[in-house]
């Protein structure tokens, strides 16, 4: 791992450590040593820059007019509004309930990625996912609830419960942002037929 200075582009700093590795190596006099490591100096740049080009995602939000407005998103486009009560005319996505929803599909998505990997199969597969307020503004969700809900016959119970824990504890990146300003509680609920 290439340290720096605060402020400091990761791939500039691999840069300069990487050229005096290359000049310090240069200066020995081998040509197979020099060969090796300028292939594995340019290998390090090509995966520090991959890493820094996929580490980010970009969205462009729009104004539409009163309180609507659109935004896109990797996938797709998607409209938010205010509800009446704030001038709004309930025409889109509530922006903090949005939040809940990535949360529940962010962990689904592992939930049943792990599922698939363990050949364990369900009929169905819900989450209800409850967020609590802070009174005082700006308000933002300080206890949320997730509750997983799996449906089948004969359901693999130790075998769910390792995939959502592996969500839960490893894998959701929303989850873990979550868990900077919120208290989390999930709960498995297994539905037999």
């Amino acid at each position: 791992m290439v340290s720096t200075e605060f402020g400091q582009n990761p791939s500039v700093s691999l840069k300069n450590s990487a050229s005096s590795l290359v000049s310090e190596s240069w200066s020995a006099d081998n040509g197979v040593t020099n060969g090796i490591v300028f292939f594995l100096v340019v290998f390090l740049i090509q995966q520090e820059t991959k890493k820094t080009l996929y580490m980010a995602d970009k969205i462009t939000t729009q104004w539409k007019g009163k309180m609507i407005f659109e935004s896109d998103n990797p996938r797709g486009t998607l409209m938010m509004d205010a509800s009446e009560e704030f001038g709004g005319t309930n025409s889109g996505l509530a922006p903090k309930a949005m939040m809940l929803s990535s949360l529940a599909g962010c962990s689904g998505l592992d939930v049943v990625s792990v599922l698939n990997k363990m050949k364990v199969k369900v009929d169905d597969f819900k989450m209800v996912v409850e967020g609590e307020l802070t009174e005082e503004h700006p308000k933002y969700y300080h206890k949320v609830t997730v509750d997983y809900h799996f449906y089948g016959e004969d359901l693999k119970e130790s075998k769910i419960k390792k995939a959502v824990d592996l969500s839960v504890e490893r894998y959701c990146g929303v989850m873990e942002m979550f868990r900077h300003f919120a208290t989390i509680k999930t709960a498995i609920h297994y539905h037999n037929k």
